[in-house]
């Protein structure tokens, strides 16, 4: 339930896009065309799906507060947690380079229609952001990092797909001309991540707890009420009887 439930919230509640809105100018160089968005697309998640498991290896057995104890009780004392933003870098940069050569080995013409955004995923701040999420949010298992990772870069990948097949479609459309390239593209990115603020419930629960403590608020308020209403019983027979 856990893996299920961080799946589907890093794709819709916690979109690297439309939640923290990171990636954005690969996302708006790259999506005029559908095909070169579901190349760049693939890339990221590829490159996610390593590197946030990579980096959470790093994280727990390296860089954090008594990563080392491992390695001996002398060694718990130390903090490397000031190297993450290097050492996260240097494993995401080796990563692309990687997909880079891949990528023109086995398809030349999307290396090409890539360009230079390709060699960018390396300073691509979705990329980044999801091994710090990852790490500021105290992910606790190797498989859990893994899912995160999958999952962010999949919530990318929609984005950037959504948004390049509106653009194919959008330039056969009136467009007023000061709105028409980047203008209406921000305009309907804002749109869309209302609309994905929409899967903010999703997930919460929490329904039950909030009816069990409506219910025992209740109680002693209605006990209250009884013992008031015998108080002015009494007081009113009182009155009564002096009379």
């Amino acid at each position: 339930m856990e893996h299920i439930e961080l799946f589907f919230k890093s794709i819709f509640i916690d979109n690297m896009i439309f939640a923290t809105f990171l990636g954005m100018c690969s996302y708006l160089a790259v999506s005029k065309k559908v095909a070169t968005a579901v190349g760049l697309g693939a890339a990221v998640i590829f490159v996610m799906a390593i590197t946030v498991p990579l980096n959470w290896l790093l994280d727990v057995y390296l860089l954090k507060d008594g990563a080392l104890a491992w390695l001996g009780p002398e060694y718990a004392q130390y903090d490397l947690s000031f190297l993450s933003f290097i050492m996260f870098i240097a494993t995401i940069a080796t990563m692309v380079q990687l997909v880079e050569i891949i990528v023109e080995k086995f398809s030349p013409a999307l290396y090409n229609s890539l360009g230079i955004f390709l060699p960018l995923i390396a300073v691509n701040c979705a990329i980044l952001g999801g091994s710090l999420f990852m790490q500021s949010r105290e992910i606790q298992t190797l498989g859990l990092a893994f899912n995160y990772g999958v999952s962010s870069g999949i919530g990318w990948f929609l984005a950037i797909l959504a948004i390049a097949a509106i653009r194919e479609k959008i330039r056969y459309s009136n467009v007023p001309a000061p709105l028409r390239g980047l203008g209406i593209t921000f305009i309907i990115t804002g749109l869309m991540a209302i609309g994905f603020m929409s899967f903010g419930g999703m997930l919460t629960g929490g329904d039950e707890e909030t009816t069990t403590e409506q219910i025992v608020t209740v109680e002693p308020i209605q006990q209250k009420v009884e013992i008031t209403k015998e108080a002015s019983d009494i007081a009113k027979n009182e009155i009564e009887t002096k009379e």
